[in-house]
């Protein structure tokens, strides 16, 4: 990461801004990797946890099927719409759901704790539609009529919401279905905002469940225990989408998401995915954008001689950024403070800017009180500031003689 100071030169309602330019590679930033690693995929996208733009994409808005990666968006929708604690009554429908199952029985009552964790943990397609029938026929008069229709037109609506415009879905579960696509970005946008829901973030971490009846479920998640730091979110395979996943990990105070959609193979979607992870987490690192304590500035103390206030940032700041970022220094402070001034006393701001967007604001205050200044050291001060001018004077005018 490249830090730029930028300080001085005009005033600007009391205040100076200081410029300096010159250019500080911050000690201990890692030099990042040039080129991300080659992925067998169909479509890939990584992005640092709090960034709105990819540091890598292939065919990012290409819509494709994404397979049980749909079951991130049925989660968020049952969460909002139910408690954990609700008791669904498993529909025949349900039961009958083929692929990936937890062998639910038509009839039988799970939480929706339970079914999510089924859906999330072991991508169970019966657990996902004994959900969406339970929540999209919550108020039909004729508990006959199919519920899952109206969750998937509530899956759209949320979709619609979230900006998913390369998004549609068909089926609750995410099984093959005619126009049932969407994108690396949308996917991405859809776990980042999935994520932020603890009983969610606490599903898709999890390795392993036992619902009633000794059914143990594992999670199809492998880089849970596989890579370090891998806490989510959802995994998908059918034959039309490949094998695909959404990886959400942390370390060293960086978070990165991780999408591909349509690797070959299992093993391939697995070591993909950890390389992007590493090469992600080579691009970024947590640092120490302000430090506290630090003079940014120095303010004129009126009577003193030379003497100069230390103005310190209130507090450190830290932040995620990337290493080849060129970033920007910028401090705002009085030039001359007035007597009296206590400790801590706001008298400026340092702030560090990425082009034009302010990434870290913190105030500058004094790093000690000043009192005001008596009549002797004000007398002093003004009969210094009289035998200067009258020295000058005299200077001048015998210059002029000689």
């Amino acid at each position: 990461m490249i830090l730029s100071k930028q300080v001085a030169g005009w005033l600007t309602r009391g205040f100076l801004i200081f410029a300096i330019a010159s250019a500080l590679f911050l000690a201990g930033s890692a030099v990042a990797a040039e080129k991300p690693p080659k992925v067998n995929a169909t479509a890939v996208v990584v992005i640092e946890g709090s960034a709105e733009e990819p540091i890598f994409s292939l065919e990012l808005r290409r819509p494709v099927p994404i397979a049980s990666i749909t079951k991130v968006m049925t989660a968020l929708v049952v969460l909002e719409r139910s408690k954990l604690t609700d008791v669904v009554v498993v529909s025949e429908r349900a039961a009958k759901v083929g692929e990936a199952t937890a062998d639910l029985r038509a009839g039988e009552r799970l939480t929706v704790k339970q079914l999510l964790g089924a859906m999330l943990i072991e991508s169970a397609n019966d657990a996902a539609y004994a959900l969406a029938d339970h929540i999209g026929g919550k108020d039909l008069v004729d508990s006959s009529r199919n519920g899952v229709k109206r969750f998937v037109l509530l899956m759209n609506e949320k979709a619609n919401d979230l900006g998913l415009t390369d998004t549609t879905f068909k089926r609750p579960d995410g099984l093959d279905a005619d126009g049932h696509l969407s994108s690396a970005r949308d996917v991405m946008i859809l776990a980042r905002r999935a994520m932020e829901n603890p009983d969610f973030r606490r599903l898709v971490r999890t390795e392993s469940l036992t619902l009633p009846g000794g059914r143990k479920l594992e999670t199809t998640n492998d880089l849970l225990k596989k890579y370090s730091g891998v806490t989510g979110v959802k995994t998908g395979h059918t034959n039309d989408a490949g094998w695909s996943q959404v990886a959400f990990a942390r370390r060293g105070g960086v978070q990165l998401y991780a999408v591909i959609l349509g690797s070959p193979s299992r093993v391939k979607r697995n070591s993909d995915l950890a390389a992007l992870l590493d090469w992600g987490f080579e691009q970024f690192g947590k640092v120490r954008l302000i430090e506290g304590t630090r003079p940014y500035a120095q303010a004129l103390i009126p009577f003193a001689e030379g003497e100069r206030l230390d103005l310190v940032a209130d507090r450190s700041v830290s932040r995620v950024v990337q290493w080849d970022e060129p970033l920007t220094e910028r401090v705002t402070a009085t030039r001359m403070i007035s007597l009296p001034v206590m400790a801590g006393q706001e008298l400026g701001r340092v702030q560090i800017l990425s082009g034009d967007e302010i990434i870290a604001d913190r105030p500058l205050i004094a790093a000690e009180s000043v009192a005001s200044a008596d009549i002797i050291d004000r007398g002093k001060w003004y009969l210094r500031r009289a035998l200067e001018n009258a020295g000058g004077f005299f200077e001048g005018v015998f210059g002029v003689i000689s």
